[in-house]
């Protein structure tokens, strides 16, 4: 029999209906049979049999019953549907979203208008076909296609075919689309807080502001509230708000809170204003009850506000200024107590570059600060330093004479013996940087690189003076490295310049490759070589003499599977090792990661740090970091876990260990499932473990 088709034309939308056979009444009803197809618009509806009554729109569907539409497919027995209203039932339905990947079947699905219908006795999963590692039951489940959404009623989620929650009520975004709503309850140990559970809700507010709820209950601390509100403007602004209290913790007797609040803001032609504001309740109020171990290690909570501005300055130069009130909350350890650093109340500094006057560039730093201190001495302090430069270049090399005046003018609180008040002083500062690159193809194996050899030689003149009675607000010895070698000052800050003499000979190498213009390794040394000894003194005793230190480094990918960045430093009036700075990884792939780092500073530190991410069968993986320190004899980090990845669902499970303080350490345990496209239950240890295994990737 051929295929017929029948066309009819309602007012609103056209209808198409194709069978291999079609009868009915002129402007009144139609039946198809074998086959049958039925076009409303972008929805198709298939069955064995249908009937479409074209005045009232409506269509009784049985057999093979199959609803393709733009969000969605349903599948069932027997059909009655209104095109118009979008209302009726559908028996034995079969769902799935084609966002999301979610899927079920229910006893029966009703039609409640455009883009909504209600499920009875239904279940829910993001698994495949055959695969119901993990599935939610209900009594009953609506599904909003417009907001993309799930509610469902006296639920119950199954995990294996063993029911582990069960809640009245629960909404989800099944594309994953931010949506108000309760979140899954969030559950770990802490030694410092014992069991820890939290009930987040999180308040989709607009399109540009949220915020999240979580009331937290400790087993060894009480309750505490936990607040955080995040929001975003048209590209002008943008902040965070985060703020916790526990009115009484149990433990202490006290109330204990937390505030974080940080703020950008866009004020148009080039200012903008900014505020980061932390506070604490008290000096342990991290190591006890934040559940974020990375937080455990802050000493200096900053509170500063202030704006900055950023232009061009002619067509070839820069300017900037920045103003700004900052001072710090000092989280003191009592086994090792440390002076907390000045605050500057306020700060202006103003910052600007002209190039090519003359052939000849000029440069101008400058601040103006008002340094104050509980216990020190304070005061304000004036920092005027221009400087000229005449650089020479051409296609494979350069050099460049510096020149400058560094000038400094404080006026103290508290009178300097022999010298008052009111101090200056006034340094010149002579450089000359020089470089030359080469460079030839190279080939190794089946890849085509270029190989640059660049040379470069760094000199310093800094005539001695004596800085001993000047006050240190913010003046500390840098570290010392490849870019502190090429540097006028060792010292950061403006309370101390060094006195120098010194030339800096330094020689790099890069493996470019050809085809992708990525460096993929960089071979580098350095010799640093005081003519006359350092006078000028920081913290008594710095030994230095004529022979400095010698660095030697290498970073980039050894294979395409090994990268390293290390590097390390030599005494040569000692002829002994001063610091190592050492780390190689293995990833062949992701979700196969081993690393190895070592760091060892002269009377100081000696460390090792291993970790990895590995699977060991089948869809199982296990994590594992330890930082040790040989100088101590004793872990200061640990952390050991396994995970398990399958289509739908993953399981996490990781302990850590961590020094928080001189004599404190505290445990954590992080337990998770994640039921993918639906909740994760427990607490997650993504953070934890993308913090301490560096290469870490989350395999799905």
């Amino acid at each position: 029999m051929s295929e017929q088709k029948a066309i009819i034309k309602p007012q609103k939308k056209p209808v198409l209906i194709e069978a291999d056979r079609i009868t009915g009444y002129y402007k009144q009803e139609i039946e198809a049979t074998g086959d049958a197809v039925l076009h409303d618009g972008d929805n198709v509806l298939t069955a064995d049999r249908m009937k479409y009554y074209q005045q009232t729109e409506d269509t009784e569907v049985e057999g093979n019953v199959r609803l393709e539409r733009p969000k969605d497919t349903l599948k069932g027995e027997h059909l009655q549907l209104n095109l118009k209203t979008e209302e009726g039932y559908l028996t034995e339905p079969r769902y799935s979203m084609k966002e999301g990947k979610g899927r079920g079947a229910g006893d029966i699905l009703l039609f409640e208008g455009k883009d909504n219908y209600r499920l009875k006795e239904t279940n829910y999963t993001t698994c495949p076909e055959g695969d119901n590692g993990w599935h939610i039951r209900a009594k009953e489940l609506e599904i909003d296609n417009k907001k993309e959404v799930g509610t469902a009623r006296h639920v119950s989620v199954v995990f294996k075919d063993t029911p582990i929650l069960y809640s009245p009520w629960i909404d989800f975004s099944y594309s994953g689309k931010r949506k108000s709503g309760m979140l899954a309850p969030v559950a770990g140990y802490n030694v410092r807080t014992g069991f820890d559970i939290a009930l987040p809700f999180y308040l989709n507010i607009a399109p540009n502001i949220d915020a999240t709820i979580a009331p937290r209950i400790m087993t060894e601390r009480g309750f505490l509230l936990s607040n955080e509100v995040r929001y975003i403007g048209n590209r002008n602004m943008n902040g965070h708000l985060q703020f916790d209290i526990l009115p009484h913790d149990i433990h202490t007797n006290q109330t204990r809170w937390g505030v974080l609040f940080t703020h950008t803001q866009n004020i148009g032609k080039g200012w903008q204003g900014f505020l980061n504001y932390n506070q604490v309740s008290d000096d342990r109020y991290f190591r006890e009850l934040t559940p974020n171990l990375a937080q455990t290690s802050l000493t200096n909570l900053s509170q500063q506000g202030g704006v900055s501005y950023n232009g061009r300055l002619g067509s070839n130069g820069a300017v900037s200024f920045t103003g700004f009130a900052q001072r710090f909350q000092t989280i003191q350890d009592p086994f090792a107590l440390f002076v907390s650093p000045y605050e500057r109340l306020p700060h202006f500094s103003m910052n600007a570059i002209k190039r090519d006057i003359g052939k000849m560039d000029f440069e101008l730093n400058s601040s103006w600060t008002n340094f104050y201190h509980p216990t020190l001495v304070d005061g304000k302090r004036f920092v005027f330093y221009p400087s000229v430069s005449a650089p020479f270049r051409n296609e494979y090399g350069y050099i460049t004479p510096k020149i400058g005046l560094h000038y400094t003018q404080y006026n103290l609180g508290t009178p300097v013996e022999n010298k008052g008040e009111n101090i200056d002083r006034a340094i010149p500062i002579f450089s000359v940087d020089s470089g030359i690159a080469f460079d030839r193809q190279l080939q190794l194996g089946d890849r085509k690189f270029v190989q640059t050899l660049e040379p470069r030689v760094f000199y310093t003149y800094v005539p001695y003076r004596n800085q001993n009675y000047l006050p240190n607000f913010d003046s500390a010895v840098n570290d010392f490295s490849f870019a502190q070698m090429l540097t006028e000052n060792r010292f950061s800050g403006s309370d101390r310049i060094n006195d120098a003499n010194r030339v800096t000979v330094a020689l790099t190498s890069r493996f470019v490759e050809q085809e992708t213009g990525i460096e993929r390794l960089r071979l580098a040394v350095g010799q640093q070589v005081n003519f006359t000894d350092p006078r000028v003194l920081l913290l008594p005793p710095q030994v230095t003499s004529g022979k400095s230190d010698f660095i030697a480094a290498i970073s980039g990918r050894l294979t395409p599977h090994v990268s390293t960045d290390s590097n390390i430093q030599m005494d040569e009036s000692k002829l002994w090792i001063e610091k190592v700075r050492s780390g190689i990884s293995y990833q062949p792939e992701p979700g196969k990661v081993l690393n190895f780092g070592y760091r060892f500073t002269r009377n100081v530190l000696e460390q090792v740090d291993t970790s990895f991410q590995w699977p060991i069968s089948g869809n199982w993986h296990g994590v594992a970091r330890a930082n040790y320190s040989l100088k101590d004899d004793k872990i200061l980090a640990g952390l050991a876990g396994f995970e398990y990845n399958a289509c739908c669902w993953a399981l996490r499970f990781v302990i850590q260990r961590l020094t928080t303080a001189t004599q404190t350490t505290t445990t954590a345990v992080f337990v998770q499932l994640e039921l993918k496209g639906l909740m994760g239950i427990g607490n997650n240890p993504l953070q934890v473990l993308q913090q301490s295994i560096p290469g870490y990737t989350s395999v799905h």
